[in-house]
């Protein structure tokens, strides 16, 4: 496979502001993560400090406590205005430091090409038969060794999760708020701005399993990282091969979507503790594998990328 970027034309001859001022691209998006993430957290607490005021009125911190863990629509809605402060728009902003004579959308990727339409159908596919693959990951995510108090906040909020999406009413807040905000926000961040910076620092290859790791290590869920990383290095494949952003968006908000879906009409299906019992066939983790990799040589064979 070339890894070289599509994008690598004439245009980044003009130097970037990090190549002027001898910053490396991966440096950068590392700073910017860590930057992110601190603000993203603190703007959504915040912002459900805000409501909780504006809905209940002035309250003790003994309350405020309370109502912050049970009051699981505005956590929602607070790191949905965080991740579309932050990781959407503030990151559509920082990455004028890495863009040359390239536009910010050529820079990460959020162009419709010619052959779009195709590969977010050959994508979304994709997300889809890969998902016993990611099943049997995050089973043996469950059983490595870790910190008991990375376990505890981890089930707290698949607990507070659970009795969210088992309320009546529930499906198109959180479709809106688990699926199309975090698609959108994350894709731009990561596959987006990621996953490029570090491909000018070292190339596709390292950028891709770099930023699969990352996207994995963000979500703060260390119980969860193997198919975390997974899907973001599979939606990072697909961003490469397709040339465009909007692939990966469509993927990501199938997998969230879907599981918004399966907890509100199937809760004991997606909140069922994993064990070695209730995993798929093992037949089926064969059949997922043979047709992730045939989708993925059948995009890379369609891609500008193929050679």
């Amino acid at each position: 496979m070339n890894s070289e970027s599509p994008y690598s034309s004439t245009q980044e001859q003009v130097l970037s502001w990090a190549d002027r001022n001898g910053f490396a691209h991966w440096a950068i998006a590392m700073l910017w993560l860590v930057v992110v993430l601190i603000l993203f957290q603190v703007v959504a607490g915040l912002v459900v400090v805000g409501l909780i005021f504006a809905t209940e009125g002035m309250v003790s911190a003994q309350e405020l406590t309370e109502l912050m863990l049970s009051r699981v629509d505005l956590l929602f809605i607070g790191n949905s205005v965080g991740q579309i402060l932050f990781i959407g728009l503030a990151t559509f902003i920082i990455v004028n430091l890495n863009t040359g004579g390239e536009s910010k959308n050529d820079f990460l990727r959020l162009k419709w090409h010619h052959h779009s339409q195709k590969f977010v159908l050959l994508g979304s596919l994709l997300i889809v038969v890969v998902q016993p693959v990611i099943v049997y990951l995050g089973y043996f995510n469950s059983i490595l060794p870790i910190p008991d108090s990375f376990t505890d906040i981890q089930i707290s909020q698949y607990q507070m999760i659970e009795d969210f999406l088992t309320r009546d009413g529930v499906l198109l807040f959180g479709l809106l708020n688990i699926a199309l905000i975090p698609a959108i926000c994350e894709e731009v961040l990561f596959r987006g701005y990621v996953l490029r910076a570090f491909e000018k620092s070292w190339g596709i290859i390292t950028a891709i399993v770099v930023s699969g790791i990352l996207f994995g290590l963000f979500h703060i869920q260390l119980g969860n990282i193997l198919p975390l990383a997974t899907l973001g290095m599979i939606l990072a494949v697909m961003t490469w091969l397709s040339g465009s952003l909007w692939p990966a968006i469509a993927a990501h908000f199938i997998n969230n979507g879907a599981a918004v879906l399966i907890g509100v009409h199937i809760p004991e299906l997606l909140f069922q503790d994993i064990s070695a019992e209730s995993l798929p066939p093992v037949w089926l983790l064969f059949v997922s594998i043979i047709f992730t990799v045939g989708l993925i040589y059948v995009m890379l064979n369609q891609s500008d990328q193929k050679n």
